[in-house]
């Protein structure tokens, strides 16, 4: 039995972090799904922008909506939504065999909106039925106004993905907003089978520390750290009366999902943060080299104590070495979030260009 096969048996969902048509046309996500394990994929505009400019698999696609007089975004998230429509129906057994716990696929809204919410909401419902697929996540920032986009959403019935999501603190925001709009369509007399997960990004943590004068034994601990102490709280959560209460009429589990789990270091495993964050009622998102470093040479060496094990002691060294971990946090989610809307407009860029240049063809 290969590695992925042990991570997806011990109870965590291994999903792809990319798409592009290709790996769709040429069977090569088919067989991720059929030899690896893998059950669902994200996506975000990082990805399409590579997808979208580096190739010209989807010029044709272009072509045609420019021609029908699609422009900008209105372009790219039908475009996204034809990779996405496929791909979710490749995941849609699992998706059925799992009670809908599983089988998933994410689109992000526009990164421009991360500090708009009656726009993040309005663009997450919208997206959400042009996809025309029940497995499929909206990506919302764990942002101050994305957090209250994602209660406000999950009331209405959207399944969510939260992103951007870099500690304990965060995580709990997004499991709350997630809890609050359970518990308002509770006391609508409506259905408790609205999906969710919560990303919390893991590797960039511990990229933004490596100039740090640290002790060789804390290099490329921080996000694994961080990671630990979010699983704990997350374990704490599922415990929790009020989340049984829920639990018990019906509701599913907002799942914590691992992201941003490529190595950064050169010198690290490419299987570091697979490895270290184990856990079952999990999900890891995974870049394709990671995955297939994984499954050639991975190995899984226990899994997260549900307390997080010696992660407190960790966090203490580093902020003895100056780390900030509370700064830090926000810092990374600002950036990142800075850096889908540098992705974002270069996409919409590359589109424009695309549509002028192929309509003349």
């Amino acid at each position: 039995m290969n590695a992925t096969r042990q991570l997806h048996d011990l109870g965590q969902s291994l999903w792809l972090d990319n798409i592009t048509r290709e790996i769709l046309a040429n069977g090569t996500l088919k067989r991720y799904v059929d030899e690896l394990s893998v059950t669902g994929l994200t996506s975000n505009p990082t990805i399409f922008d590579e997808a979208i400019g580096k190739s010209g698999g989807y010029d044709a696609g272009i072509r045609a909506k420019a021609g029908a007089g699609l422009r900008g975004e209105r372009l790219f998230i039908e475009l996204a939504l034809e990779d996405l429509r496929r791909a979710a129906d490749l995941f849609s057994p699992v998706y059925t065999a799992t009670g809908g716990r599983d089988g998933w696929v994410s689109m992000e809204v526009s990164p421009l909106l991360a500090d708009d919410t009656s726009g993040t909401l309005a663009a997450a419902i919208a997206i959400y039925a042009q996809a025309e697929r029940p497995n499929l996540y909206v990506k919302i920032p764990g942002t101050t106004a994305g957090i209250a986009a994602i209660e406000a959403a999950i009331f209405a019935g959207v399944p969510i993905n939260v992103t951007l999501l870099f500690s304990r603190e965060h995580y709990l925001a997004a499991a709350e907003a997630y809890l609050r709009g359970i518990e308002r369509r509770r006391a609508a007399g409506l259905s408790l089978r609205v999906s969710s997960v919560a990303s919390l990004f893991v590797s960039r943590w511990d990229k933004a520390v490596s100039a740090v004068p640290l002790p060789e034994a804390l290099r490329n601990q921080l996000g694994i750290a961080i990671a630990r102490r979010s699983y704990a709280a997350y374990r704490n959560l599922l415990n929790s009366k009020r989340w049984r209460d829920l639990a018990s009429a019906g509701a599913q589990a907002q799942r914590l999902l691992w992201a941003s789990t490529g190595t950064k270091d050169p010198k690290a495993s490419p299987n570091l943060y697979v490895e270290a964050l184990a856990a079952p009622d999990t999900v890891n998102t995974m870049p394709e080299k990671t995955l297939l470093a994984f499954a050639a040479n991975g190995s899984i060496k226990g899994t997260i104590p549900a307390d997080g094990g010696d992660c407190e002691e960790t966090l203490k060294k580093f902020a003895q070495a100056g780390v900030d971990i509370d700064a830090l946090a926000l810092t990374l989610q600002k950036e990142g979030a800075e850096s889908f809307v540098k992705s974002w407009q270069e996409l919409m860029e590359v589109i424009a260009v695309k549509s002028a240049t192929l309509g003349k063809v």
